[in-house]
């Protein structure tokens, strides 16, 4: 089923406090979450879930965590166990009060994953390039050039153990 809209309650709780009203509104991921259009994303992603069934986890949330996970170079596991310590991943991800439990099942991420699928993944990768280009923290001059680090490919290096070499060595005499 689609996901429920994560819309903000029009009366506040009384004993709880909204984490926009706790949170320094100079933070970065603070500012971060008013500079990603949702309503694109959500707009992009329902079309995947069907109208039956059980209500699906929040787009946002989906979204957010796999964004904060890249970003703090953390594992599916651990994304989720720090969003409950952390009132701005919380805030980034749409929740409009603190939560004290696991928001998701951790391999709930690798299913969302599996259903935006490539394309999906660079769409979110397009949304960070222009949040980089709207906060002006990345220029356009700096998408213009893709640099690569090849430290990690495979290079065609020769041991002096591998036997290939010897037999160089004994056909070049």
């Amino acid at each position: 089923m689609k996901p429920k809209k994560q819309e903000p309650t029009p009366c506040d709780d009384l004993f709880r406090m909204r984490l926009e009203q706790m949170l320094d509104q100079r933070h970065e991921l603070y500012r971060l979450a008013g500079k990603i259009d949702w309503s694109v994303v959500e707009e992009r992603f329902d079309r995947l879930y069907s109208d039956e069934g059980r209500p699906a986890i929040p787009i946002r949330l989906m979204v957010g965590l796999h964004y904060l996970k890249h970003t703090f170079n953390e594992s599916d596991e651990t994304v989720v166990e720090r969003w409950v310590e952390n009132p701005y991943w919380q805030y980034i991800c749409g929740e409009e009060y603190f939560r004290h439990e696991l928001p998701i099942d951790p391999s709930q991420m690798t299913r969302f994953r599996d259903r935006i699928g490539e394309a999906g993944c660079e769409f979110m990768l397009s949304l960070t390039v222009v949040a980089g280009i709207a906060t002006q923290t990345v220029s356009k001059t700096s998408l213009t050039a893709v640099n690569v680090d090849s430290t990690v490919q495979e290079k065609a290096i020769n041991y002096p153990t591998d036997a290939r070499l010897y037999h160089k060595a004994g056909s070049a005499l």
